[in-house]
């Protein structure tokens, strides 16, 4: 004859020192495990309710320790936490899945509009440069290009526009050392936006699910417009993120001043603009 109210009868077991701890957790996770059609949640799923187990097993030790008999059995008690943890547990399937969509769906947008970076093509011509461009106009064009250009075209360069190589190199490795300082942060400062879009779009969804003209809904509404004013801001400040080095940054490394770097640029587009 199965007992009525099996977890309160191994219940008085624990507290009367017939069991221990551990073997009572054990045997009420392997009831709930045994009993899934018990407790009618998850539709039926059992692959579901065994992973549900799994997060909840951990939990029981606190669970165990908050029991007190005050007119309702252990077995009730039971329930009642299965179904509230069943429905704490359904909250961060859905928290999961979104944060999963928003962060594919950032992904994807993020490979659409991501530019393929130009392939250098080396020739084996020589390098001439016309009487109206000089030397300094050239190293700042190489510098402009540092990313895009093979250790033998630097070489050329280098011997054509009279510089020791080795300097040359030591200038396009301090770029490129800066280059990868300003892709971790812009990594970071993705991730960032990755985390603050959820929260705009776990407050917005919230908020609509909330009763217009309540407490709760004009909270959510609050930090909604926070969040989205911030993550503006840090949409902005991305886009003004460039991985290409700047004027400041190639006048930096010549050691050069800041407007002698724009104004070569200016005079090399003059120069090459079609008539």
């Amino acid at each position: 004859m199965v007992p009525e109210k099996p977890l309160s009868d191994m219940y008085q077991l624990y507290a009367c020192g017939d069991l221990s701890k551990k073997d009572f957790e054990g045997s009420v996770f392997k009831y709930l495990l045994d009993n899934f059609e018990l407790y009618h949640v998850f539709g039926g799923n059992w692959e579901r309710w065994n992973e549900f187990l799994s997060w909840l097993y951990p939990r029981l030790a606190r669970v165990i320790d908050l029991y007190r008999d005050l007119g309702s059995s252990f077995d009730v008690y039971i329930k009642s936490l299965v179904y509230n943890a069943a429905k704490e547990y359904r909250n961060r399937e859905t928290e999961h899945s979104i944060t999963e969509y928003v962060c594919w769906r950032a992904k994807a947008e993020e490979l659409m509009l991501r530019e393929t970076e130009p392939e250098y093509l080396e020739s084996k011509k020589e390098i001439s440069i016309p009487d109206d461009i000089n030397s300094r106009q050239i190293l700042i064009l190489l510098l402009k290009s540092y990313f895009f250009v093979s250790d033998e075209f630097v070489k050329r360069v280098a011997k054509t526009i009279g510089m020791e190589h080795g300097q040359l190199r030591s200038m396009i490795d301090e770029l490129k050392r800066r280059r990868s300082e300003q892709e971790a942060d812009i990594l970071a400062l993705r991730e960032r936006l990755h985390c603050q879009y959820y929260r705009c779009l776990s407050y917005q969804k919230r908020m609509n699910s909330a009763q217009s003209g309540t407490y709760y809904h004009e909270k959510m509404k609050g930090r909604f417009e926070r969040a989205k004013k911030r993550y503006s801001t840090m949409k902005k400040r991305l886009s003004g993120m460039r991985m290409s080095a700047s004027n400041r940054m190639i006048a930096e490394v010549m050691g050069i001043p800041h407007g002698t770097v724009d104004s070569g640029l200016f005079a090399l587009k003059n120069h090459l603009a079609p008539p």
